[in-house]
């Protein structure tokens, strides 16, 4: 099991890469730099320029506001919530409850935050005019995500899943997409810890893909990310130099992929699984 998208790892990443990761993980909150990032950092300079647009709106609050929104406004399917007595006959403790409803948590607050962000950049590049300027000095001081609160376990490699597990994951990768070769969502290698849930997770998810609603529900929230990354959107300083075409039109086939499958599918899907999940009952 591999992802296709060619990324720079953290670890390698030096010069300005290595400054604008280490200020994605401030600004955001988190302890990791999403894929997207480190895949734009694969392109010369995509970047920066994406970066230096999503930056202000990302430090004034104004996507985690519009990701906010998003969430409340989807239509999601009426689940019934796990009981307690599913989880447990699954195997799953009171620990392992608690560590999956963390990583449902983050995944639920970020996957909007992107679908928002690069539905945004994305107008931005177009050319898009702005509706309002909010706050957007490099100086405000990032809105508290949530996500740096919550404990989440080390991301397992490929290597570390057993084949049944792995499988698992891939055939869960693909609900939602119609995609030959869709971007591996690292959700589910998140809760690959957990086959029994990844299991009751297909028990979910499979009649949602299968009788098209998932597909439905998919289109919809990316409907409503771009009427509310219209929002979002604002002018650039002054003093910024105009983005050249030929990078404008490279950064938008990039981020196409995931905005437009892997993190549009994973808004919908990581909401129902937390509607079902997150609040239910921890097995005593």
């Amino acid at each position: 099991m591999s992802d296709p998208v060619p990324a720079v790892t953290e670890a390698a990443a030096t010069g300005e890469t290595a400054e604008i990761f280490a200020d994605i993980r401030r600004i955001l909150g988190v302890e990791v730099v999403n894929l997207i990032w480190r895949h734009l950092a694969m392109i010369p300079g995509a970047l920066p320029t994406a970066w230096g647009i999503l930056r202000p709106p990302y430090a004034d609050g104004t996507i985690t506001a519009a990701a906010s929104a998003l969430r409340g406004e989807l239509d999601l399917p009426r689940l019934p919530v796990l009981p307690a007595a599913a989880l447990s006959a699954a195997g799953l403790l009171a620990d392992d409850v608690r560590m999956i409803r963390n990583i449902l948590a983050a995944y639920n607050k970020t996957n909007a935050m992107a679908l928002v962000a690069l539905s945004a950049l994305s107008l931005r590049l177009d050319g898009a005019t702005p509706t309002h300027e909010g706050a957007s000095s490099h100086d405000v001081a990032p809105p508290p995500v949530a996500l740096g609160s919550i404990s989440l376990p080390p991301l397992p490699s490929a290597t570390e899943l057993s084949a049944a597990t792995a499988e698992l994951v891939l055939t869960l990768n693909r609900f939602g997409t119609r995609r030959e070769h869709p971007i591996l969502a690292s959700m589910y290698r998140h809760l690959a810890y957990w086959p029994s849930y990844l299991a009751i997770t297909w028990a979910i998810l499979a009649p949602l893909d299968a009788d098209g609603s998932l597909d439905s529900l998919i289109a919809g929230a990316v409907v409503k990310a771009q009427a509310s990354a219209v929002h979002v959107v604002r002018s650039p300083p002054p003093s910024n130099p105009a983005i050249d075409p030929a990078l404008a039109a490279t950064i938008r086939t990039a981020i196409e992929p995931f905005a437009g499958d892997a993190i549009a599918k994973m808004v919908v899907i990581c909401a129902v699984l937390h509607s079902v999940t997150g609040n239910a009952e921890a097995p005593a």
